[in-house]
């Protein structure tokens, strides 16, 4: 099954350059032009580059339908919106940190920017490292239930793994995070532990001076949490992905980085319209679940891609309209 993505590539070639090339150019036009001085962004500019993101990740499976056919199409449709979907309670994180650490809201934008680059990094070495896992550990075909299967020992773990998370998630409490000392987290302990670090922030500065010595600021510590939460929620979305083409790390890795770099525009959104999300958690948990068992029953039964499609964006549209009919009452005292 590789070795027909690997051909893929081979015969297409273009989709892999013109990918690279589109994700730097706008990474590019987004820091060094559009977003030059830190400033608040306002819903109108979150709206027009969430629409501008989606567009590119839609027009990009696109070229993945015309070249590679409606298999590929339908497994970078799924894991573009599994990861996207998984993302806003990554959001919802990135609010309380930044609470947290009082940050300016001008200088958010950097701070998601330069986050959302060290994801790019690790997620490619989780996608493609898990890849290679999972195509060492198949083990051998073995006759279960009267049927000859090929069970893969990661993807089975993994499978388990999101069952334990979606139920974790159903019964989960906001409060967990919102009571969260954040200084206490590895991407703080990190920072602190190879710089000094100043009371103040400096402008959208990540290193000042202060009385001839060289110290971070509390801006390369929110990074730090930043980076290090991303981690923590990569654990749960790069296992469910790998549910949707787990030996094919080009349409895993394509559809993850869309996803990640529309990111900071869903930020500037969510953190104003929460309240259509308020029920998305148990989405969430019921996906995470789906693909859990997705994962379980594929030797001996698989679920189509455009079935998993239909499943995926099935349970987010009914979790938003039950977040907007049901909304989460605030709590006055």
């Amino acid at each position: 099954m590789q070795n027909d993505h690997v051909d893929h590539l081979i015969n297409h070639p273009g989709i892999l350059g013109g990918f690279s090339i589109l994700i730097i150019i706008m990474l590019l036009l987004d820091l060094g032009v559009f977003n030059k001085n830190s400033h608040v962004v306002s819903n109108k500019e979150a709206a027009i580059w969430s629409i501008v993101w989606i567009s590119l990740a839609m027009g990009f499976s696109g070229v993945i339908y015309y070249l590679m056919g409606i298999e590929q199409f339908t497994q970078f449709q799924s894991a573009y919106w599994i990861e996207k979907a998984l993302s806003v309670d990554n959001l919802f994180v990135f609010i309380l940190v930044f609470g947290f650490f009082n940050v300016p809201k001008h200088l958010h934008h950097k701070v998601l920017f330069w986050g959302i680059i060290g994801a790019l990094v690790f997620r490619a070495i989780f996608i493609f490292t898990g890849v290679e896992l999972i195509n060492m550990t198949y083990l051998p075909e073995m006759e279960v239930f009267g049927h000859l299967v090929r069970i893969n020992v990661i993807l089975s773990v993994f499978g388990f793994f999101l069952i334990y998370a979606g139920i974790k998630s159903w019964f989960s409490s906001e409060d967990d995070d919102e009571n969260k000392d954040f200084t206490k987290s590895p991407g703080a302990k990190i920072v602190h532990k190879f710089f000094k670090v100043s009371d103040n922030y400096d402008g959208d500065k990540f290193f000042t001076v202060k009385n001839g010595v060289k110290m971070a600021t509390p801006l390369l510590v929110v990074v730090g949490v930043i980076e290090m939460t991303d981690l923590i929620f990569a654990v749960d979305s790069i296992p469910a992905i790998f549910a949707i083409a787990p030996n094919d790390p080009f349409i895993l890795y394509t559809s993850n980085i869309f996803a990640i770099l529309g990111l900071r525009a869903l930020y500037f959104l969510l953190a104003n319209f929460m309240y259509m999300f308020s029920r998305l958690k148990f989405g969430l948990a019921i996906i995470l679940a789906f693909i859990g068992v997705k994962m379980l029953i594929s030797p001996f039964y698989h679920i189509s891609s455009p079935a998993s499609l239909t499943v995926v964006g099935s349970i987010l549209v009914l979790s938003v309209i039950a977040s907007l009919a049901f909304p989460v009452k605030e709590d006055k005292n």
